[in-house]
């Protein structure tokens, strides 16, 4: 579904992706992980046109990706959760989840009863604003916002950093649901046990390049020792 092909990024003179390799097949939950700085995030934000590449090209069910602009992305059927989950604070729930109905392309009007399945806490919630919302809560908007679009593919950066645990089972669970009905995954975690629990195959980076591929269960604790341990 996505194919990342031999691209390279520079911030100024200081390169962070090298020729990097990287498939995503379709249906699959694929956890991308490795030490921090090695370029997980600057990964995501290439995919998403939020950073441009140096060299290279990146396809989405082998259609150029890398030539569109970043607000064309979302249109393309990417749904993407930043890192610090990024919902407007002075917005309410709801306008924060419409956001998404302007990229979809059925023009939908209404929110999607689904997201709503999935975070029922949010129905309750759409009059408040969104700065007003724990952090977990804020993340769950921030997923819902990204569904919101109907998307092919939806891309997480680190979805449980600073959440309570309680509201990591549910992401989870969502997670887990969204993945066995077909939809792409691409997650960023740190956290070991949640990657075992959702992703079916991992990537482990190192100073900007793809090191190893497996499916999950194949994640060992020698690889994990040579490029997780701090």
């Amino acid at each position: 579904m996505i194919a990342i092909n031999n691209i390279s990024q520079h911030y100024g003179s200081s390169q962070i992706l090298w020729e990097l390799d990287l498939q995503i097949s379709t249906g699959s939950c694929t956890c991308i992980m490795g030490r921090n700085g090695a370029g997980k995030t600057t990964l995501l934000k290439c995919l998403m046109g939020l950073l441009p590449i140096s060299s290279g090209e990146i396809l989405l069910e082998g259609v150029p990706l890398h030539t569109k602009a970043a607000e064309d992305r979302a249109p393309a059927g990417i749904g993407y959760v930043p890192q610090g989950r990024d919902i407007f604070p002075l917005l309410t729930v709801e306008e924060n989840l419409r956001i998404g109905l302007g990229v979809r392309k059925d023009k939908a009007k209404h929110l999607p009863e689904k997201i709503f399945e999935l975070f029922p806490v949010l129905h309750d919630m759409l009059q408040r604003r969104g700065g007003d919302l724990s952090g977990g809560q804020q993340q769950q908007l921030a997923i819902a916002r990204a569904l919101v679009i109907d998307p092919k593919v939806l891309i997480l950066d680190e979805p449980n950093e600073g959440i309570q645990p309680n509201i990591v089972q549910q992401i989870g669970d969502v997670i887990l649901q969204l993945n066995a009905e077909g939809m792409t995954v691409i997650l960023i975690e740190q956290k070991l046990g949640f990657a075992r629990r959702v992703g079916r195959e991992f990537r482990l980076m190192e100073r900007g390049r793809i090191v190893a591929s497996d499916k999950m269960e194949n994640l060992n604790d020698q690889l994990i020792r040579q490029y997780m341990s701090v």
